[in-house]
């Protein structure tokens, strides 16, 4: 199974056509012409497209979990779309969006939870449908046209890191939990650092975009220096990621304590005979402090 490309958003069109109209699908311009975003220096009338938005986000789900599947090669988890998790917040007023579990079932408890998925995915391209023929061709990439798809989207952006924040500090059973955001575009410029933050953080793990190639020409951002970004090339390079946070004991912790209560802190742990020992000992001190 490939990233996402440009035949994943024609099998898009292709799979919603047979029950959603070209108006939940396209905006018409002035002249006639259907398309799924105003080209860049379009200057007719314009409406919003609402019907659209929940469409292609049950489609990008389901190919995130699709994509999973396929790759994750332990018996023993599961991929679980919409799950709930009420010891940590996630509850069926805002369910994950995927989650890799040890049980495949719709509510899990912390523990069986592995990786939580938020995905931010979105049409990237700009594509018009020829209502004669029934098919849709594309028209350029997103420089082109006045949408900002998945990652270039600051309030999807901001959605999903508070979503993340509020997984953090719920409960400390969500500590253990990795969390990444999905998407399907570069990372916008005014994100970049708070991403690598965000990771150096441990609140998120990563924005991850599985899309390649979403210019036409030309090459986007690979990552940012301390890889709070990264754009995947290819499933390999996936699945190296994702076995390194399964194999990872990762632990989330954080506080705000004067120098000297620090000190005692790491003075208590440093009593213990080995490094992961001391490790251990000084964020539970610091979780009950």
């Amino acid at each position: 199974m490939r990233l996402w490309n440009k035949h994943q958003e024609k099998l898009f069109f292709s799979n919603s056509k047979s029950f959603a109209s070209p108006e939940q699908l396209f905006y018409k311009t002035d002249d006639g012409r259907y398309l799924t975003y105003w080209p860049k220096r379009y200057i007719g009338k314009k409406s919003t497209l609402q019907a659209r938005n929940s469409l292609i986000g049950n489609f990008t789900e389901k190919w995130v979990s699709d994509l999973l599947r396929n790759l994750i090669e332990d018996e023993n988890l599961s991929v679980v779309q919409q799950a709930r998790i009420p010891s940590v917040g996630i509850t069926s007023k805002s369910p994950a969006d995927i989650v890799i579990a040890t049980e495949n079932k719709k509510i899990l408890k912390a523990s069986q939870v592995k990786l939580i998925c938020e995905v931010k995915m979105s049409l990237v391209w700009n594509w018009q449908y020829d209502p004669a023929k029934g098919t849709v061709r594309e028209v350029g990439d997103f420089r082109t046209h006045q949408g900002k798809p998945s990652f270039t989207r600051s309030d999807s952006i901001l959605k999903a890191i508070g979503k993340c924040i509020d997984i953090r500090v719920s409960n400390l059973k969500s500590t253990k939990i990795p969390i990444i955001v999905v998407g399907n575009a570069p990372l916008s410029n005014g994100f970049s650092k708070k991403a690598d933050y965000l990771k150096h953080a441990g609140l998120i793990q990563g924005f991850w975009s599985l899309n390649p190639f979403p210019l036409n020409h030309g090459n986007t951002r690979k990552t940012t220096p301390k890889g709070g970004f990264i754009r995947f090339d290819n499933t390999d390079e996936l699945k190296v990621h994702l076995n390194r946070l399964f194999s990872q004991d990762l632990n989330f912790f954080s506080g705000m304590q004067s120098p000297k209560s620090l000190g005692k802190l790491i003075e208590m742990a440093n009593q213990e005979k080995t490094y992961e020992e001391k490790g251990l000992k000084f964020i539970n001190l610091l979780k009950r402090s």
